[in-house]
């Protein structure tokens, strides 16, 4: 990434992104990391955004950092953990850092009101997935790291990861989309099909069970 200021990738890259390592649970490591940043400036070129880049990067590469210590909130967390880290005031004014702390604050796709500004709803279109398959493992991960320590079955797992991609990816469903590019489009009409064929979904689930059973 070329546009982005030398010094500040430096700094996120040494900084920021090892505190990733140990922020895997439900796929939110740094492998996801950089998955948000790169559809960021997918979206910004495919819709011609006129924003600060280095702005958008730095938004990209904090919106999960908080996700370990508080899952349910990391939102927030996230955001303040970005107002609290000094290193960010050798880069951007004061305006420019709360610009970027709300866009973080904003970009979860259940929240309740729309993102305070553009870089928000970069961020919240980047972060959603345009792989189904990565979808639904990010989904059974989740739900097999909430119930590790109970005796809870796979198709109980399953059931909750259809009742939860469902009401987000089914048709009406919750998720928040500012900028649907054409990957993302393509994805939607996938999910969408999926969840109607709801035999076919607890087929794949399973799959990825078995895959994951076998891993470890």
């Amino acid at each position: 990434m070329e546009e982005i200021n030398k010094d500040l990738k430096k700094c996120i890259e040494e900084n920021i992104f090892p505190q990733y390592e140990n922020n895997n649970i439900g796929g939110h490591g740094i492998d996801h990391i950089k998955y948000v940043i790169e559809r960021s400036f997918e979206i910004i070129k495919e819709f011609n955004l006129d924003v600060d880049k280095n702005m958008a990067y730095v938004t990209a590469a904090y919106h999960d950092l908080g996700y370990k210590r508080n899952p349910e909130k990391h939102e927030e967390v996230s955001s303040e953990m970005f107002k609290e880290d000094q290193n960010m005031n050798k880069f951007f004014n004061e305006e420019q850092i709360n610009t970027i702390a709300d866009a973080i604050a904003d970009h979860r796709a259940s929240s309740k009101h729309e993102a305070r500004n553009i870089y928000g709803k970069i961020v919240s279109s980047a972060d959603r997935n345009i792989s189904v398959n990565t979808t639904l493992k990010r989904s059974i991960l989740f739900y097999k790291t909430k119930y590790k320590n109970e005796d809870i079955k796979d198709m109980d797992i399953i059931e909750n990861s259809y009742k939860k991609l469902s009401s987000k990816y089914g048709k009406g469903g919750y998720a928040k989309m500012y900028y649907p590019d054409n990957k993302y489009n393509e994805f939607i009409k996938s999910m969408e099909e999926l969840i109607e064929n709801k035999d076919e979904f607890i087929n794949k689930e399973l799959e990825i069970i078995r895959e994951n059973d076998d891993n470890n």
